[in-house]
């Protein structure tokens, strides 16, 4: 508990200091490429996921605490496997007995939140930064992270891509490669790209 306290004292006090990490927390526009706060944080997020990597083998015991020192919200029973790239693991939270495949990418600092119970394929690929669309905006570096929700007992087959403001429904199949770019139903099974719904499951 006090290392959760302390990771939020510090999150805190670097958003007292920094414009766009105060944006990114509350979901409004920041650049990241001028922001010292969220390239530290992105930084230091890196390492941890390089460090799991080198002691999973070796010392699985230690892999699974670098693991919760990065994501606090992580619930019990989480199994994954490395390679990771998670940007903020503090915008990251993951339901109980999830288990994640090798390759998982989280790339931006929108909130992404994963239930209970799911399979999460090898490849799988969250995105939560939508770039400004005006040039000139855009060459100034603003954008926009948009939360990701996935729901319980869902089942992410390999290599899919997940986009920003997307959220996907209880006990859904989402098929390997799909590229989830629209809302997604609870209870069906949806492919493609972009991935839609072929049918429901049966229950």
């Amino acid at each position: 508990m006090g290392d959760v306290t302390g990771r939020a004292a510090r999150l805190a006090a670097l958003a007292e200091q920094d414009e766009d990490l105060r944006s990114l927390l509350s979901d409004g526009w920041m650049r990241y490429r001028t922001s010292p706060a969220l390239q530290e944080l992105t930084r230091e997020a890196h390492a941890t996921c390089a460090r799991i990597g080198e002691v999973y083998h070796s010392d699985p015991d230690e892999a699974r605490r670098l693991f919760r020192e990065l994501v606090p919200a992580a619930q019990d029973g989480i199994d994954f496997r490395p390679p990771l790239t998670i940007d903020y693991g503090d915008r990251l939270v993951i339901g109980a007995r999830t288990f994640i495949n090798a390759d998982f990418m989280v790339i931006g600092g929108g909130l992404v939140t994963i239930g209970a119970d799911c399979l999460i394929g090898p490849r799988c690929s969250i995105y939560t930064p939508n770039h400004a669309e005006d040039a000139v905006r855009r060459l100034e570096g603003w954008e926009r992270p948009e939360p990701v929700t996935i729901g319980n007992n869902v089942w992410l087959g390999g290599s899919v891509t997940i986009t920003p403001g997307v959220t996907i429904g209880d006990n859904s199949i989402i098929g390997a490669g799909s590229v989830v770019t629209r809302d997604i139903p609870a209870g069906v099974v949806a492919v493609g790209n972009p991935c839609r719904p072929v049918r429901d499951i049966a229950g």
